[in-house]
């Protein structure tokens, strides 16, 4: 799969691809071909990443090749030992949650997961949770807050499931006790948007000490087609709406709603999906660190609100 405005250097790739199947690779000229043709298509990316719209990286934090949660949790943890359900209706898939080791200390881990293939993306409602998903993360934080271990979560959803079903089962106040439940913990919280960040669906993972984003990932609270519809009854202009939301992890580091970016490899995360693990891995080490500096994590995690809300009103003035 591949974003539009990345067709130039795609074309580019399948030159190289062929004239590396040709066979006689060992001749100077074709290897000198190929060599200057790959120095061209890293040259074509690096100009089309750094100057990607608000609406690209939309389309590059929905790209169906991004590495997932279960792709971090997998990686980055051991012993991960999967925990279910809310007690009092069912399983959520579309939220995947455990316990397991980060540098020889137990972690509790949760994550939407979107899935990465159409049945597993069916079966993890492509990372829309239930009200029984957020009462899964809020039973789980308790239990973490009574063993004393550090929350680590990844953010990546389109937002919470809206059908009937869910608003019957009190999708809202689901949501609302989630991120109260994030708010009140005594134990650090570390979240990560690994992909799409969007609405209260990704707030209630969200409330955390430290909220990081990859590169090009987005947070907001509504998508830019919704937004689109709600303003200009035409979701024609999500472009325009996207640019207005300041929804990138650029915008979001200026106004202080997150506190650090972890840089994806050129061409994005999905082009090297090792490398970016690695690196929000070493990220997840250095926050946790820090942490543990820290006298009163509760505390630590108001002021840091306390922070957003000075930060934005002092912009509005």
């Amino acid at each position: 799969m591949f974003l539009d405005f990345e067709l130039p250097v795609i074309e580019l790739e399948e030159k190289i691809k062929g004239l590396k199947a040709i066979h006689g690779i060992d001749d100077l000229k074709i290897q000198d071909e190929i060599a200057r043709l790959e120095k061209k298509a890293t040259a074509m990316l690096k100009s089309i990443y750094s100057k990607l719209s608000p609406w690209q990286k939309v389309l590059v934090a929905r790209h169906q090749m991004r590495p997932r949660a279960s792709d971090y949790i997998s990686r980055i943890f051991q012993q991960f030992v999967h925990l279910a359900g809310d007690r009092k209706f069912g399983e959520d898939r579309a939220i995947v949650s455990g316990i397991a080791k980060l540098y020889g200390r137990s972690v509790l881990v949760i994550g939407h997961e979107k899935g990465s293939d159409m049945n597993s993306r069916i079966a993890h409602n492509f990372g829309m949770a239930h009200p029984e998903g957020y009462r899964k993360v809020v039973r789980l934080m308790d239990l973490a807050d009574k063993f004393r271990l550090p929350v680590v979560s990844f953010v990546d959803t389109p937002g919470a499931y809206a059908g009937t079903g869910a608003e019957e089962r009190g999708q809202f106040e689901a949501i609302a006790s989630c991120i109260e439940k994030s708010l009140s913990v005594s134990v650090p919280v570390i979240s990560i948007v690994i992909g799409e960040g969007g609405s209260g669906g990704a707030i209630a993972l969200a409330c955390a000490n430290y909220v990081i984003m990859l590169e090009h990932s987005v947070y907001s609270v509504i998508s830019p087609e919704g937004c689109a519809s709600i303003l200009w009854r035409t979701a024609d202009r999500k472009e325009e709406a996207a640019s207005a939301q300041k929804l990138t992890a650029q915008d979001l580091l200026h106004l202080r709603v997150i506190d650090c970016i972890v840089p994806e490899p050129l061409g994005g995360a999905h082009r090297n999906q090792i490398a970016v693990i690695d690196s929000v891995s070493d990220m997840i080490k250095r926050k946790l660190a820090d942490m543990l500096l820290v006298s009163d994590v509760r505390q630590h995690r108001v002021e840091r609100f306390c922070r957003i809300g000075k930060c934005i009103d002092a912009m509005g003035r």
